[in-house]
């Protein structure tokens, strides 16, 4: 997910990486990043099948929460301190991962988890909106504002407006849309108020996490009852979806921006909604128009376009991608947000 914690918050905050060489080729962590993403959807609607939206999305953010406090233990890491900086993180933790988690959960109960993984690919179209508003230094091009209409134009045809969009549930594909759109304006509200707060990613997120949890832990009992029983099944894809989708998935994503850069990284999102689709119609034996993967290239191809920009004049060892300025320091790999 573009915009999932991960991409988000990489390019806002400070990330304090050794600079190691991993053994596994990050081209394989790249393909593995992609299918655990891409299988998020699929693992929702199982989850779904036999808990409620709630309580699916509080056990993916509690099983989220332990890797990263496992990882936290290990680096020996500490939670950030100040209370203007656990407020910050709070509505983060809202935009980032309460809402959007919740939404689609609640989206998938009625739409397929192919239209949700395609709805989650329109994340860039929106955040290329809303930064052409919100940020002073995010101007616009002929190219991006091309991609901003024809990414639009792919999700009308996944839609199928012409059809009155016949055979869809409007209440659900709000949904999905609605929690794509939260991630950029997450973005948005991190990058304007965390970066630059010297603390590093991994304790950054692992707040955000935990707090994004209690948020959850304290809605769900108030909108949802205890399960009767445990269904095997259901339980393993809301564990899978917090172990993997979630925690391990994040640190996967940090070692790729730090190994390749945002801008690489981030080109998951692509390949995101394919897997999905290949996921739903193999497994789930979800039915599949033809206006959906049409529909679903035509985003795409339009979220590429609004990732275009142009070639930054920054020195020689000095790397700036998505506003991002990365250099070397002490041995080790600084990024912070660019004036």
């Amino acid at each position: 997910m573009c915009y999932e914690v991960a991409c988000i918050i990489v390019t806002a905050m400070s990330i304090t990486a050794p600079r190691t060489h991993p053994a596994l080729d990050w081209r394989l962590r790249f393909g593995a990043l992609s299918l655990i993403w891409g299988f998020s959807f699929l693992l929702i609607k199982v989850g779904t099948e036999a808990y409620a939206p709630f309580q699916v999305t509080l056990g993916r953010l509690v099983f989220g929460t332990a890797v990263l406090a496992a990882a936290m233990a290990v680096k020996r890491e500490r939670l950030p301190r100040g209370a203007r900086t656990w407020g910050h993180l709070a509505v983060a933790a809202f935009l980032l991962n309460a809402l959007p988690f919740s939404l689609f959960a609640y989206s998938e109960l009625t739409i397929p988890s192919t239209l949700a993984g395609i709805c989650n690919a329109t994340s860039p179209l929106w955040g290329m909106a809303l930064s052409l508003v919100a940020l002073s230094e995010d101007r616009p091009t002929r190219v991006r504002v091309a991609g901003l209409g024809l990414g639009f134009l792919g999700v009308l045809t996944v839609l199928g407006v012409w059809q009155g969009f016949h055979g869809l549930d409007a209440t659900g594909t709000a949904m999905a849309l609605l929690a794509s759109f939260s991630y950029p304006v997450g973005w948005i509200y991190v990058r304007r108020t965390l970066a630059g707060t010297g603390h590093s990613h991994l304790s950054m997120t692992g707040a955000q996490l935990l707090l994004a949890a209690v948020q959850l832990g304290v809605v769900t009992p108030l909108f949802t009852t205890f399960p009767a029983r445990f269904p095997v099944v259901p339980l393993l894809a809301v564990a899978a979806l917090g172990v993997l989708g979630t925690g391990l998935a994040i640190l996967v994503q940090y070692g790729l921006v730090a190994e390749v850069g945002p801008t690489t990284a981030q080109m998951v999102t692509y390949f995101i909604p394919v897997i999905a689709t290949g996921a739903g119609v193999a497994v789930l034996g979800e039915s599949l128009r033809w206006s959906t993967p049409v529909g679903a290239v035509i985003v795409l191809a339009g979220a590429a376009l609004t990732q275009v920009r142009a070639r930054s004049s920054a020195p020689k060892g000095v790397g700036v991608e998505e506003g991002v300025r990365v250099r070397v320091v002490g041995g080790r790999s600084r990024s912070s947000s660019r004036p």
